[in-house]
């Protein structure tokens, strides 16, 4: 206690801003738990970037600790690219304060000579990726907690190919920011190096989209929208990208399309929550439309309700709509023809109906960790091969390789011309998917979050994953594991033989178990939020549509065993 003590007190000094100093100075008089929070560690660099609650600390967000990274990140591009002139590209979500600490870090970067394109207002996540490689920066960085609570706010780094940082960049760019100290961050504005930027980018991303989302489907005119930007920044860029598209038939949730940190309608800005699109899904059974589209406060993810065989508005899961937009592309490339270097691409926690489907059009499946900053460093690893399309289990995907990183803007495009062109053609979105089911195998995913918040919260998840590793599974709901994939040790274990081998994957604290009929089980702690995840697939074969009910009762069930013998509820 007495080092979180020495660190908060150096808040005190003369650098600090008066309100931080008094902030800092009731925190030593009062809450100490409080204090062991916002002081105990320093903000890292997760799957998602630097992401916490706002506040003063070195555990939390704000003008310090990013003007420390940014300083640290200024100084990298400055020492990597010698002679040149750094640009840097800046955007922001809707997130309380967003705007002003897109200022100041903006303003950092000038400070040290690296001239800065900020945009004027909000923009979307896929628009940054997109504007880093349209006005060829060095770098970006996007201020923005995709949907975690109003309280949090982040900051993700972006490369020069437009994708999130990844080794070495990031380990080198950390040690940079972990050798400074606060007083070394320079906030002297040189307003020169600083150009607000707008309707440009804007329209240059817009038509990217269309172009990689419009695919000309019929029925557009027939075809109803309900969209919900959840008081986030897709209503910047979805309904116009749908219109440029075609599609006059949009009815957005006007209580939700108010840019608003505050999130005031909805528990959570999370579109993989059923309760965020409830406004949503309400208004379309009033009206009858056939899709409801919501993204979360980034618009990096998006949530998808279709109507079922019954009529009834169902929401999928990501892994459902990643599968059926890959199968979508994978189609359209099959009819201009194959050049044999075609790949798509998924994480380790997502459906392995993705290396099914792969299997079936004669096409790589690559399988990154968890994080799109994996699947773009693929396209950046591979550029002799043609990236068609991916996605991972948390509601996102990318389409084509224009943005390199999730992009729900182009893919609530993609996601209308699936299900435009199946209804024009009597089927639907649903009936799409179901049918992948019956081709490839009917697979089934749950993801069960445990929240572990603070000091001893961040403890009791380290031991949970201590106790997976040194207590393994046998079974998974009477089936014998046959392999354990430790990705923190890169070894996977054939639990039949005992033989190991080499995990190629960077290290990450990831363990998976595989049983001998194809259960899965994965868990993770969180690089984002103070939560540990575990995943859990299950398959069958789904003869006919007729049988999906039973046979969907079968593999929740099967599920629900596996999450009771764990004890996780």
């Amino acid at each position: 206690m007495d080092a979180i003590r020495t660190t908060a007190q150096k808040w005190l000094g003369d650098f600090f801003d008066a309100s931080v100093r008094q902030e800092v100075q009731r925190l030593l008089e009062g809450d100490i738990n409080e204090l062991k929070d916002r002081f105990y560690k320093n903000l890292e660099f997760g799957t998602g970037g630097m992401r916490g609650v706002m506040g003063a600390g070195t555990n939390r967000i704000n003008k310090y600790t990013l003007g420390k990274s940014t300083q640290g990140l200024s100084n990298y591009l400055l020492r990597v690219y010698p002679g040149e002139l750094p640009k840097v590209v800046i955007a922001y979500d809707c997130r309380h304060n967003s705007d002003t600490l897109a200022r100041t870090v903006a303003e950092v970067f000038s400070a040290n000579g690296i001239k800065v394109f900020l945009f004027s207002a909000l923009r979307t996540t896929p628009e940054l990726s997109f504007a880093v490689r349209h006005l060829k920066c060095h770098a970006g960085v996007v201020l923005t907690a995709s949907h975690n609570p109003p309280e949090y706010n982040g900051y993700k780094v972006y490369w020069t190919d437009g994708g999130q940082i990844v080794p070495p960049e990031d380990r080198e760019i950390i040690d940079e920011i972990n050798a400074l100290e606060y007083e070394d961050i320079r906030f002297e504005a040189n307003q020169e190096l600083i150009e607000l930027i707008d309707q440009n980018v804007d329209e240059a991303f817009f038509e990217a989209s269309v172009n990689n989302g419009n695919y000309n489907a019929e029925g557009k005119d027939d075809f109803s929208i309900v969209f919900t930007s959840l008081h986030g920044t897709s209503i910047t860029a979805i309904p116009e990208v749908l219109k440029r598209a075609g599609y006059s038939n949009v009815t957005i949730i006007e209580e939700q399309a108010e840019p608003d940190g505050s999130f005031p309608t909805v528990d959570s800005p999370n579109p993989e929550e059923p309760e965020a699109l409830k406004m949503a899904i309400d208004k379309a059974e009033e009206i009858g439309a056939d899709m409801v589209v919501g993204t979360d406060p980034d618009s990096d993810r998006l949530g998808i309700a279709v109507r079922d065989y019954d009529g009834k508005l169902q929401l999928l899961n990501g892994n459902q709509t990643m599968l059926l937009m890959t199968r979508f592309l994978l189609d359209e490339k099959k009819k201009k023809g194959f050049d044999g270097n075609e790949f798509i691409a998924s994480t380790i926690v997502s459906t392995p109906m993705m290396e099914e489907l792969a299997r079936a059009y004669g096409v790589e499946c690559k399988t990154s960790l968890t994080g799109f900053k994996w699947i773009a460093k693929m396209i950046r690893d591979y550029p002799d091969q043609f990236f068609i399309g991916g996605g991972e289990e948390s509601f996102g995907f990318m389409v084509g390789d224009f943005v390199r990183d999730k992009d729900a803007v182009t893919s609530t495009l993609l996601a209308c011309e699936i299900a435009a062109q199946a209804k024009s053609r009597g089927s639907s979105f649903y009936n799409e998917l179901i049918s992948c089911f019956i081709a490839y195998g009917y697979y089934k995913e749950r993801l069960i979050s445990i929240t572990k918040k603070g000091i001893q919260g961040a403890e009791e998840i380290v031991k949970m994953m201590e106790d997976l590793k040194l207590n393994p599974l046998e079974e998974l709901d009477g089936s014998r594991v046959v392999r354990i994939d430790d990705y923190n040790s890169s070894i996977s274990t054939n639990r039949i033989d005992g033989r190991t081998t080499p995990l190629l994957l960077p290290k990450s604290n990831v363990l998976i178990y595989t049983a001998e009929d194809g259960t899965r089980m994965a868990a993770r702690p969180s690089g984002t939020e103070p939560k540990i995840k575990f995943y859990f697939s299950v398959n069958t074969t789904l003869e006919e549509k007729e049988a999906l009910e039973k046979t969907s009762t079968l593999l929740d069930t099967k599920i629900d065993r596996i999450i009771a013998e764990l004890k996780l509820v």
